[in-house]
């Protein structure tokens, strides 16, 4: 009998098989599934302001061109030969009129047409049709402010529909001030042997573990934010009673840069006095696999790398006319505490680590795993628990359903 995903991440029941973190046919089938279907974040704008400017990313497992064409255009391209599979670019980003393989000398150009083949004449006869061997590319491409996203599903819905509610929280990012962003520095890359799961989710709904995961980070005068309680929303504390609406930033520069446009925010975010939303944004997970955490001014992938382990791409996001003493305040304050030497991330990691490894274990896997807090309790104030099983019902429901017709974007579990 086949076996359906939703029998597996039970969301209304708060119930998971740890099998879903670690076995290496719904790894496939998510591959298929999710990250062959879903709108998945290639890059920022910036990273390719200018004709035929590239960078090198991925889409799941598939090594993806990230082009701005010699017209201005963006494309996503798939950064394979169509003659034999070779990648066409190895470097991470550039700015070049095409791309020539090095296998074959086949060249394309950064719109992914074909335009040189050695031989043309003499092995092809003239015969090759080279409008029909151009570069794979996405089904779709969009950004969202400076945020770009691609799919390969042509039935995937438009990318506003299929971000819903985590556009508010992306505006928190890229759309509280006039001025546009930019990404700072690169890209900050190292790999995890873990399931890409788990980091999606901690950012996405795992409200429960900052008061003990980050418990010791309290007693650094830079991270008085975090609480000691469960209390408030995503275990910080409650946004509408903070004393000043921007106290979950860094004191200096960077609470002083944001204080300077406080008014501007509230009114293009719409948010009023004592909203509950706060001002400061949140950490969450644009489904599957991006994460955004406003404090830190950042945004995440996590690149799955086989079923037990990650590659994290992390990005500083910036507006692009703030003052250089708060862009590099920001890089510091990101990188202190989200990297691979980052005081908050080495929690993380190893809780994702040992989490991976132990849902290897046959023993394990004989005892499901409980995401149960506030189950049966849940309301639009108590988030605890609520927005992890919200993650695993759509994660279900994407593995499940057969075309985007069955998929319920406004998902919640327990009921239609």
């Amino acid at each position: 009998m086949l076996t359906t995903m939703a029998s597996m991440a039970r969301a209304d029941k708060g119930l998971l098989d740890r099998r879903i973190f670690v076995d290496p046919d719904i790894y496939k089938q998510e591959l298929e599934q999710v990250f062959g279907r879903c709108w998945l974040y290639l890059g920022h704008e910036s990273q390719v302001d200018k004709p035929n400017d590239f960078l090198g990313t991925y889409m799941g497992e598939d090594p993806v061109l990230l082009t701005r064409d010699s017209k201005g255009k963006l494309h996503g391209f798939l950064n394979m030969c169509r003659h034999r599979g070779n990648r066409i670019s190895r470097a991470d980003f550039g700015n070049c009129p095409s791309f020539m393989c090095t296998y074959h000398g086949w060249t394309f150009t950064t719109d992914g047409k074909l335009v040189g083949v050695p031989g043309y004449k003499e092995a092809y006869f003239e015969e090759l049709d080279r409008s029909q061997w151009g570069l794979v590319e996405t089904a779709q491409i969009e950004s969202y402010k400076g945020l770009v996203f691609a799919t390969w599903d042509r039935q995937a819905p438009p990318l506003i529909k299929y971000l819903g509610g985590m556009s508010f929280e992306l505006d928190f990012l890229v759309g509280r001030h006039d001025s546009p962003t930019q990404v700072l520095s690169g890209v900050n890359r190292w790999a995890l042997n873990a399931n890409w799961k788990y980091p999606a989710d901690n950012f996405g709904g795992d409200d429960g573990h900052h008061a003990i995961t980050h418990g010791s980070v309290r007693h650094l005068d830079s991270d008085r934010a975090y609480s000691s309680s469960f209390a408030g929303r995503g275990g910080l504390q409650a946004r509408n009673e903070l004393r000043d609406p921007l106290e979950n930033f860094k004191r200096g520069p960077i609470r002083d840069y944001y204080r300077s446009h406080v008014e501007e925010a509230k009114k293009r975010l719409g948010l009023k006095e004592n909203d509950p939303r706060g001002y400061a944004g949140s950490v969450g997970t644009v489904f599957p696999n991006t994460s955004i955490h406003c404090v830190r001014h950042s945004i995440r992938t996590w690149h799955p790398r086989g079923p037990t382990k990650t590659e994290i791409w992390s990005y500083c996001i910036v507006d692009k006319d703030a003052p250089d003493e708060v862009k590099n305040a920001m890089k510091t304050y990101l990188t202190g505490s989200f990297s691979p030497g980052g005081v908050l991330e080495q929690d993380d990691m190893n809780n994702w680590l040992q989490s991976t490894s132990t849902a290897m274990s046959p023993t394990a896997q004989k005892y499901v795993q409980g995401i149960l807090a506030g189950l049966g309790h849940d309301s639009e104030k108590f988030t605890i628990g609520t927005k992890l099983r919200q993650i695993y019902a759509r994660w279900a429901n994407m593995m499940d359903a057969p075309s985007w017709s069955e998929v319920k974007l406004d998902w919640r579990y327990g009921r239609e």
